[in-house]
């Protein structure tokens, strides 16, 4: 392929930092998303609620997410992934601090959504940075930290939240939510000499200033040549190219898979106190740490293991061990809690683990031109289903039970294994044109080693 000077360039320091600023993003969301976990209770206690607000102000940055990530991931493919780069953070910063002046339920409710935009913005531009200056072999690594990075600043959200609640008390809360505040400022500064990618500015005819930054970062005898396929490649792509036949099936995968896997997850995470108390378990700080230190290890596990096992089988083994720890907890009623804890550990373990496919695959499987596109429906589409799992969940606890809810939560991860079984495609040790089928020649090939063709393979 004649972008194999970006494929397979060695790692270097560059892409060590290009990773770890735009993954930074991703702690910064976590951060975002998590720090309504320690900061609702305390707001429920100062203001009355009902349970639908409860649940909307705990699904308001997905909400958010799901706007920002279909109005921007349009918006990176037209105007390039650097240009937002930065503002998004800005917007962080501005939006957490606003927090402090919060006096009702509305306001919050208002400003959690925005930041949701802010966040989802994040999602695509900083993906597709990563995985357009990613070499091949450790291309799958390098975005898993994504993820784990987001599982980081998830986990500090609530341990920072909780520690500043058990201080300072009840009123707390506007300081737990302004915390966020600070990464973002972090980030701000980081970020500022990220450059663009090439693979972006090739296709939008600036092919000097791409060789430019080839040279300079990645191999001084790169030539224009290397660039010859993103330069000939169309540019001007519409929305309506993203849903072409070749990336339809592709499209719906990661949709559906991505849906499958954050319901159970957000709605699980968000009111995980609530949901330990419906199984008269004390919620208490280390009944809630344990378990979201297993978020911790399986975000370690993810990056440490996504770029040695193939994609297929690392989705449908997921998806399994999802299913069951579930159903394991929704089938025994009065259950011990050293039982049920372990099951949620089980089940942290995992979720965390797998959503390094989160970054991996919507990255790998469309092409230049509508890779942000691709990317932020992708997690709109699975942001409706964290919302609407983070929502409900409160609602359903109310009316069916803990038990109930797990045994909903076991069956959605069963429908995201068969949606697997039928459509998992698998991506491994090819190249990034390659992976997006960019090429006539180029198919991604089945985990069946008799190089059988993919159900996804346009």
């Amino acid at each position: 392929m004649s972008t194999n000077v970006l494929d397979d360039a060695k790692l270097s320091r560059f892409h060590l930092k290009t990773t770890l600023y735009g993954n930074g993003g991703h702690l910064v969301d976590g951060y975002i998303l998590g720090i309504i976990v320690p900061a609702l209770p305390l707001f429920a206690k100062m203001h009355e609620i009902t349970p639908l607000m409860s649940g909307l102000l705990g699904a308001s940055a997905l909400i958010g997410v799901f706007l920002g990530s279909l109005i921007f991931g349009r918006l990176t493919d037209l105007i390039g992934r650097r240009r937002m780069f930065v503002i998004d953070l800005a917007l962080f910063v501005i939006l957490s601090v606003a927090q402090l002046a919060v006096t009702g339920a509305i306001t919050l409710l208002i400003l959690r959504i925005l930041l949701g935009i802010a966040v989802g913005a994040d999602y695509t531009i900083a993906t597709t940075l990563v995985a357009e200056f990613a070499p091949k072999k450790q291309r799958a690594t390098l975005l898993a930290m994504g993820p784990a990075m987001w599982t980081v600043g998830y986990v500090a959200a609530i341990m920072v939240g909780t520690g500043i609640a058990n201080l300072a008390g009840d009123d707390s809360w506007r300081w737990i939510l302004a915390t966020s505040a600070i990464p973002a400022l972090v980030l701000i500064v980081l970020r500022r000499k990220t450059p663009e990618s090439p693979r972006w500015l090739a296709q939008n005819g600036r092919p000097d200033e791409a060789l430019a930054i080839l040279r300079e970062h990645v191999s001084p005898t790169a030539t224009l040549a290397d660039l010859a396929d993103e330069d000939d490649r169309e540019s001007n792509s519409s929305w309506a190219d993203v849903f072409a036949p070749q990336h339809r099936k592709r499209l719906a995968f990661c949709c559906l898979f991505w849906f499958c896997q954050v319901v159970p997850y957000f709605a699980v995470f968000t009111f995980l106190p609530t949901i330990l108390d419906s199984f008269n378990i004390a919620s208490g700080f280390w009944q809630t740490t344990s378990v979201n230190l297993f978020l911790l290890v399986g975000g370690v596990i993810g990056v440490l293991t996504i770029g040695r096992i193939g994609r297929r089988p690392y989705t449908l083994i997921s998806f399994t061990l999802l299913a069951g720890s579930t159903l394991a907890i929704g089938l025994w009623q009065n259950a011990p809690a050293a039982y049920v804890i372990s099951l949620f550990a089980i089940f942290a373990l995992v979720s965390s683990a797998m959503s390094a496919l989160d970054t991996v695959y919507p990255s790998e499987l469309f092409p230049t031109n509508v890779r942000a596109t691709a990317t932020g429906i992708c997690v709109s589409f699975s942001r409706i289903g964290a919302a609407v799992g983070t929502l409900l969940l409160p609602v359903g606890i109310a009316h069916y039970g803990a038990h109930g809810v797990t045994l909903v939560a076991a069956a959605i991860a069963s429908l995201g294994l068969l949606i697997s079984i039928a459509w998992a495609p698998e991506t491994a040790k090819l190249t990034l044109a390659q992976a997006a089928g960019e090429a006539p020649s180029d198919r991604i090939q089945s985990v069946d080693r008799n190089q059988a063709r993919s159900p996804l393979a346009p």
